[in-house]
């Protein structure tokens, strides 16, 4: 739904309807520039030691991303805000398993739409040290988040293209529509360079469909820069059949995030699965759909699970609660996946990082490197330290969540940012936001 995409495709020796607007690809066009894009690559982040390697056998995790609606124990189920926004952020800063931003944690629905970006990369910037994401709404939203990244890391675009940091997820509206604002913001990405994120949301026995869809789209971006950084992504899963409405965390969803890394694999692709789940509450539900998903993702060598950490309702919410949960899980991932003596005490993860490598999924030194500090104490389902059980042990799960997030946001601190960087970011955003920010959809 793009006419400068039709044209790229059309040059590049696709076949191309006007009328329709569809484009059938040639077997070997796809197999010709598949072939350009990188099997791993690293996205750096403006801390070095929070870089990641995408592709291999690299697993990394991100939190939550794009729910309206945020929700904790103490103040219900509510509309994003700016403050939820950070606070998210706050929070993934914190937690060691979380490896980079892929996403708003919370869409902040008190911004207005135009400069909202701006707001949310600037919270990226001054609150986290990792790689973030910016939304492929448009082109000028991720032209703006370029230039911010430039900043914040001290460099030109130039340099950005040799290291990316940026990264979009672009979804294709299955079944085979792509729409205009989002291959705008694709062909932004991939021109200077980025990472971007290919994900279809096939439903119903639709991983042909899936597959189809995601070649698609990552031969694209190799006919707008050849060797441009992409993510074959997976969503595909079944439906509830009283509801119709899409169903996650279910066997028939691990089996295709499963199938999803085969095929991956098969064209040297990273591979984007995620940790999804139905639930409305950070319950037994959201727990059990949620292991099942991190299990497929982790067992499929997924080199980005996204929404790794307070995702519920299917996307719909976030929550404090099950971000503090989901990070456990994460944790016993990487510590019950090692063939290594762990401290099942704390299940710290000191012990990964000294091993080095030998271990099944966690083994190669970037990853192991990612663990380098201990998981934030107490757990949630460690009530030793307390004096007697009524004191801890008689609250469930999500009432201890509940104290950690909270204790968490407590000790937070900034990571450090020079301040004329700082001072010409603030620059930067009060000129884009008078100059009216993203009108470009």
């Amino acid at each position: 739904m793009s006419d400068t995409a039709l044209d790229r495709l059309e040059a590049a020796g696709a076949d191309v309807d006007r009328a329709s607007q569809m484009v059938r690809f040639d077997r070997g066009l796809i197999e010709e520039y598949i072939a350009h894009a990188p099997a791993e690559f690293m996205l750096h982040a403006r801390n070095p030691a929070h870089s990641v390697v995408l592709g291999g056998n690299n697993i990394n995790f991100c939190p939550v991303a794009s729910p309206p609606h945020v929700s904790d124990l103490d103040r219900g189920r509510r509309t994003g805000t700016y403050e939820d926004f950070c606070d998210l952020l706050r929070l993934t800063q914190s937690l060691n398993v979380l490896h980079f931003i892929s996403g708003y944690p919370v869409e902040p629905v008190d911004l207005p739409p135009a400069t909202r970006h701006l707001d949310a990369h600037y919270g990226y910037i001054t609150l986290t040290d990792r790689a973030w994401h910016a939304y492929s709404l448009g082109r000028q939203r991720i032209s703006d988040g370029i230039d911010m990244l430039a900043i914040a890391r001290g460099v030109n675009r130039e340099q950005l293209v040799r290291e990316p940091g940026l990264l979009s997820v672009v979804n294709v509206n299955s079944p085979r529509l792509v729409d205009g604002p989002m291959l705008e913001g694709l062909m932004e990405m991939s021109a200077a360079g980025q990472v971007v994120v290919v994900t279809p949301f096939t439903l119903a026995g639709a991983l042909a469909q899936q597959n189809a869809e995601a070649l698609a789209i990552n031969a694209f971006t190799q006919m707008i820069k050849p060797g441009a950084p992409v993510i074959y992504g997976g969503f595909t899963s079944n439906v509830d059949m009283k509801s119709g409405a899409p169903a996650f965390g279910t066997p028939e969803y691990a089996k295709a995030a499963l199938a999803g890394s085969q095929l991956a694999r098969c064209y040297n692709l990273p591979y984007r699965s995620s940790n999804a789940n139905a639930s409305n509450a950070p319950d037994a539900q959201a727990a059990y759909e949620s292991e099942m998903s991190t299990w497929a993702a982790v067992m499929g060598h997924a080199n980005m699970i996204l929404y790794g950490a307070g995702w519920l309702e299917g996307g719909l919410c976030a929550s404090y609660e099950k971000m503090i949960i989901d990070a456990e899980i994460l944790q016993m991932m990487a510590a019950f996946l090692q063939p290594i003596e762990v401290n099942t005490d704390t299940l710290g993860l000191d012990a990964m990082a000294e091993a080095g490598s030998g271990c099944h999924f966690f083994g190669t030194a970037h990853t192991l490197a990612r663990y380098e500090t201990a998981f934030y104490e107490p757990l949630v389902s460690d009530w030793r330290n307390f004096e007697t059980w009524e004191e801890h042990g008689a609250l469930t799960a999500t009432q201890r969540a509940n104290g950690i997030w909270k204790q968490m946001l407590k000790d937070d601190e900034q990571p450090p940012l020079d301040s004329a960087i700082d001072e010409e970011l603030q620059a930067f955003v009060a000129r884009r936001k008078e100059e009216g920010g993203a009108t470009d959809t």
